[in-house]
């Protein structure tokens, strides 16, 4: 047997974190000592240490590690499919991280050679031009923040079922038009939308008209970005809002390998001031 200092010193981990895992249930003494309190762990009880510490260099937390092992799948199964998704998880990261790396060096490279930071936004290219009158076919719903990729993805499959079901002839890639007036994370007014040639039951007119048009190339990420610069060119030029912002996918970012090939089209309706 081992105290609790011999094994908190063997597997490099304190010895008020091993009576925190105790009390989480997450490994227990082998033996406390009645009289005295003393806590005693086995040798077996190492191994056991040394895979909570394996799984918590890979980010999983206490709660995942806890239920991997106490898991009444076959233990290997289940660490087989944590540890797959835990890897996705990580690569997702570093892309993360990769593509931080790359704005920080291209924020680096500006300032070295006396541009400002935000000089990247003069690449934003915003053209004035008119978007004709369109059939949608469309579900507009309140969307939560968290709730926006399955949201896509629920409404667009319902939407091209539709237009399967009921022959339609699509005209242009779909489109989410945002009718909220402000950004909120309790919920968005969203319309997912497909623009179609007939007119039918469930479709609408839109007239988008006069627009600032911006295409994006990469990242969703950037969109921030391209709105402040509209709402620049639009101040700078005497234009005010006039309807619902929308956004058009070109491309679908499932289908693509690299997040560098997703092109996005972003709309800004507008008015002359008076």
């Amino acid at each position: 047997m081992l105290s609790i200092g011999e094994f908190s010193n063997i597997c490099k981990v304190s010895a008020k974190t091993l009576r925190y895992y105790a009390e989480i249930g997450l490994i227990l003494p082998d033996e406390i000592n009645p009289e005295n309190g003393y806590r005693y762990y086995s040798i077996e009880q190492l191994e056991t240490m040394l895979f909570i510490n394996r799984l918590k260099s890979y980010n999983f937390s206490l709660e995942e590690i806890k239920a991997i092992l106490e898991s009444e799948e076959s233990q290997d199964d289940k660490l087989y499919l944590e540890l797959t998704r835990k890897k996705k998880e990580i690569e997702k990261q570093v892309q993360e991280y990769e593509k931080t790396l790359g704005q920080l060096d291209d924020d680096i490279s500006n300032l070295k050679q006396g541009k400002s930071i935000m000089s990247y936004l003069e690449s934003i290219d915003v053209q004035l031009v008119e978007v004709p009158m369109m059939y949608l076919l469309s579900i507009r719903k309140m969307v939560y923040e968290c709730e926006f990729v399955e949201a896509y993805g629920n409404c667009y499959s319902k939407l091209f079922r539709r237009i399967a079901d009921d022959k339609l002839t699509i005209l242009a890639p779909p489109m989410v038009l945002f009718h909220s007036a402000e950004f909120s994370h309790l919920g968005l007014d969203t319309e997912f939308a497909v623009p179609v040639k007939e007119y039918v039951t469930g479709t609408r007119d839109f007239h988008p008209g006069l627009c600032l048009k911006t295409i994006l190339y990469g990242s969703y990420s950037s969109l921030p970005s391209v709105y402040a610069k509209q709402r620049e060119w639009a101040e700078k030029e005497g234009y005010e809002s006039n309807n619902a912002l929308f956004e058009v996918y070109v491309t679908d970012p499932s289908q693509v390998s690299n997040e560098s090939e997703i092109i996005t089209e972003i709309y800004y309706p507008v008015k002359k001031k008076r």
